[in-house]
């Protein structure tokens, strides 16, 4: 501020009559809190504050006092000298102690805290009036307040300062700040204390010690192709930097090098504990199955890492008594499971503690466990592959089992599969069809062991096959029975000491074909269980389908099928015989949890019947698979009722191309799409009978169907250079992604489809 500022009037009886805004920014005080009242007072209460608030009269800034009159009274004038700091320098201390991020503390010769900042303020629970005067270890929460207040002392001492120095604080959870530590001089070299300013740094130095922690990790595990050791040098990089106890257990499959389990797991297939850090007790048998309803269990069944707090009341502690004993001796009270698994498929679970006085995981720390264990699991696969010569044929069965159900826009579906420790030949799909329907497929061979999983892979590859054909559920299923009939008596041709001479193949199978556009299910049959439905609202019903006969059986009777109409959030439930008892039964012990599944997640349904299922002995392999209807948009279909004249072609391409602007379809599939719409109604109109339809339908693919009542069968022809027509259904097969023809009760429907991109032309 400029030098003969007024800055404070005192009357003659010392009572402040008039304070000033520089008085404000200068002493601290405001006008409302200093006038009227005694100068002297005003000394006293900085004097309370501490040795460093006094100071504020004398050192930040040098006064001169005079007399002067006013009116007839007599005032003393407080002006400021020409050694005051300047305007711009109070600024920025101002903004330094009300605006930086950067927490900052004063302290005085002794220490004691004698200012603080606005962002030190939100470092503590109490009220900055209470810290004010205490030495600064007492004032801030340190982990070491012995070491930090001799290093402070020492910057006292020598001038020297100390920058970014990392500390601990003691609340919890714990946080780490970067701490710098100055000495405060006068003009005269007089020591007048400390300035210490501080940092939260925590999520920066977590971030890089967990990108440390993984690559220490991806550079000490794997060198060596043993599972045990493997294991170990996980357990080793992990402890204490991670977790202060790490137990890893592995299938004992893997453990002797065989094929690893396909998820989920089954409750009886045997865990080995290969390795533990950071505890002297074995937390479990040596090998043991997982208890159901564990944290353990559940990560074998969907491969997802989940941090499991560990309180007292915690139900999972019962289904594990002699685990539940080791982690209440160790004092663990955070828990993080995660999934040692590669391709699908489960090699074993790493289970990471922290207990005592160590920081609680954070979500963030699930993600680095996830990451350390798929690098853990590729390397312990590894080491698989060299441990026994055998495995090969082991290799061959687990590869025949059928994957996840593919997922589709216009359902979701979720698969529960429990296969025993042999395999089966149980398998399940979904398979997109031409119309955004989907083809829903249940099937189970008879036996187990590569026999059944090797006759079960066969038929999914005709099964495929035939679904592309487009064909209704009843004639799919004799078909596939005619090729089950084929491979059965190619078994029977084989000499007796063949493998899959074992036994007559038997085999079921159900299909349903979902379409979402007329919300309707067509299904069919072969010796599999009726399936349910369960409505929005969670009431169930078994769908009266007929029962065919077994694939390949002897008997001649054909596979009727049935069409129920599925309101959009109807779960279908379908499963093989292994669970009709159980689950799919009206009178089931395990009903009630499929009846409620309502609005339920799907992935949550299925978890809760897996857990419910005894582990008594059944025949066969349980397997459900439950999708839930989704409808398509009816602003994602058009359909277009045409003339049965010459006109139609024209109306067809204008509505296929209003709508196809609407979608924004680029211009080139645009033209193709309208060129594919000519060529099928001017097909429809020459050898078609009316009435006549256009459907187009935008989805995963743009589908273009043309439907009239006519049941000929069309088929591409080779015109020659001089005919004029016959060359329609030629040009749709060029330029189309695929083609076909369905047929149904009332006629047939001609289709094709190709893919889209949106369009790139800007207005």
């Amino acid at each position: 501020m400029p030098s003969g500022d007024v800055l404070v009037l005192v009357d003659e009886g010392g009572r402040v009559v008039e304070w000033r805004r520089p008085a404000e920014e200068l002493f601290g005080w405001s006008a409302e809190e200093a006038v009227g009242r005694s100068v002297t007072a005003l000394m006293h209460e900085a004097a309370a504050d501490g040795e460093g608030q006094r100071e504020k009269f004398s050192d930040t800034a040098a006064v001169l006092v005079k007399p002067a009159l006013r009116g007839t009274s007599v005032v003393w004038q407080v002006l400021a000298a020409g050694n005051t700091v300047s305007g711009q320098d109070m600024a920025v201390l101002k903004a330094m102690f009300t605006r930086s991020p950067v927490a900052l503390h004063v302290l005085d010769d002794q220490l004691r805290v004698v200012r603080m900042s606005t962002a030190t303020r939100g470092l503590h629970d109490t009220p900055v009036g209470h810290l004010l005067g205490r030495h600064f270890t007492e004032a801030c929460e340190l982990e070491d307040p012995e070491t930090q207040a001799a290093v402070a002392q020492g910057v006292l001492d020598s001038g020297e300062p100390v920058l970014n120095r990392l500390v601990r604080g003691a609340e919890v959870p714990r946080r780490l700040y970067s701490v710098s530590c100055f000495r405060l001089e006068d003009s005269h070299g007089r020591v007048l204390g400390l300035v210490i300013s501080a940092a939260d740094v925590t999520e920066w130095e977590n971030a890089r010690s967990r990108l440390a922690l993984l690559d220490t990790v991806r550079t000490r595990v794997g060198h060596r192709l043993n599972v045990g050791v493997v294991c170990q040098e996980l357990v080793e990089a992990v402890v204490p930097a991670f977790a202060g106890i790490a137990v890893v257990e592995v299938v004992e499959d893997v453990v002797r090098g065989e094929e690893p389990p396909a998820v989920p797991v089954h409750r009886d297939v045997p865990l080995r504990l290969t390795a533990l850090g950071g505890i002297p007790a074995r937390p479990v048998e040596e090998v043991h199955p997982l208890p159901a309803g564990t944290p353990f269990s559940n990560v074998l069944s969907d491969l997802r890492p989940c941090l499991v707090p560990i309180d007292e009341d915690s139900s999972w502690l019962a289904a594990d008594p002699a685990r539940a004993d080791a982690i209440r001796q160790s004092g663990a009270h955070s828990l993080i499971v995660a999934p040692l698994a590669l391709r699908g498929q489960a090699l074993g679970v790493a289970s990471f503690y922290r207990h005592q006085q160590e920081d609680p995981f954070e979500e963030e720390d699930v993600a680095v466990a996830a990451a350390m264990c798929a690098h853990a699991a590729l390397c312990i696969d590894n080491a698989r592959r060299y441990m026994r010569e055998w495995i090969i044929a082991s290799t061959v069965q687990r590869r025949l089992l059928p994957r996840q159900p593919a997922t589709q826009t216009t359902l979701e579906i979720s698969q529960l599969h429990l296969p025993g420790p042999e395999g089966g030949g149980a398998w399940s799909d979904a398979i997109a069809l031409p119309g955004a329907r989907t083809a829903l497929i249940v099937g189970d061979v008879a036996g187990q062991g590569v026999v059944a999983a090797l006759t079960m892979g066969l038929l999914r590859t005709a099964t495929h096959t035939l679904a592309a054909l487009d064909l209704p559920p009843d004639e799919l299923l004799a078909r596939l029975s005619d090729t089950a009939a084929r491979l059965a008596a190619a078994y029977a041709a084989l000499p007796p000491t063949d493998p899959l001479q074992e036994g007559p193949l038997t085999a079921g199978c159900a299909i349903a074909i979902y379409d979402p556009v007329e919300l309707t299910c067509t299904i069919a049959r072969a010796g599999l269980p009726e399936p349910v439905v369960v409505h929005a609202d969670g009431t169930s019903a078994d769908l009266p389908v007929p029962p065919g006969p077994l694939l390949a059986g002897t008997d001649s009777a054909p596979f009727p099928a049935t069409t129920v109409h599925l309101p959009e959030g109807s779960i279908l439930a379908m499963g093989t015989a292994a669970l009709t008892n159980e689950v799919l039964a009206p009178s089931g012990p395990l009903r009630p949890l499929l009846d409620g599944a309502g609005t339920r997640p799907l992935p949550d349904v299925r978890d809760t019947i897996a857990h419910a299922l005894t582990q008594g002995h059944r025949t066969g392999e349980p397997l459900m698979l439950l999708a839930r209807t989704k409808t398509l948009p009816q602003d994602r279909v058009l359909t277009c009722a045409l003339p049965a004249g010459p006109e139609a072609a024209p109306a067809a391409r204008a509505a296929a191309r209003r709508r196809l602007d609407e979608w924004g379809i680029d211009e080139e599939t645009a033209f193709t799409t309208e060129l594919i719409v000519s060529e099928l109604v001017g097909n429809a109109v020459r050898y078609g009978a009316p009435p006549l339809q256009l459907r187009l339908i935008f989805e995963r693919m743009l589908t273009c169907e043309v439907s009239d009542a006519a049941t000929s069968a069309p088929h591409v022809k080779h015109a020659r250079t001089i005919d004029e027509t016959g060359r329609g259904l030629f040009i749709i097969a060029s330029l189309a992604n695929q083609w076909g023809t369905r047929y149904h009760t009332q006629g047939k429907t001609i289709w094709a489809e190709q893919p889209t991109q949106p369009s790139t032309t800007s207005e």
